[in-house]
């Protein structure tokens, strides 16, 4: 599968545009370990971006992803009932 880099940088500026909101997670950790959690979309950085979690939701404070996850679906974030990445693309 070839992936334009353009995929990741809508994706990447889709995240931007959203920085400071609520977000809610659902990760595939493998072996059928899902993580489903809300935080808020804290920064976006070159390669990754970073999610201060809700404390009563994880014990783990923050996570990182970077923007191919989102593309390859491991991470779906829906941000305002609106799903990032690839559903908008």
């Amino acid at each position: 599968m070839t992936v334009k880099r353009g995929t990741l940088d809508l994706i990447k500026r889709d995240l931007e545009a959203n920085v400071g909101k609520h977000v809610k997670l659902r990760a595939n950790r493998g072996r059928r370990k899902v993580i489903e959690a809300e935080g808020i979309l804290e920064q976006t950085y070159p390669k990754v971006f970073v999610i201060r979690l809700d404390a009563k939701s994880s014990p783990v404070k923050r996570v990182s992803y970077s923007y191919a996850d989102v593309l390859t679906e491991t991470v779906e974030l829906m941000i305002d009932d609106n799903r990032v990445g690839v559903a908008n693309l």
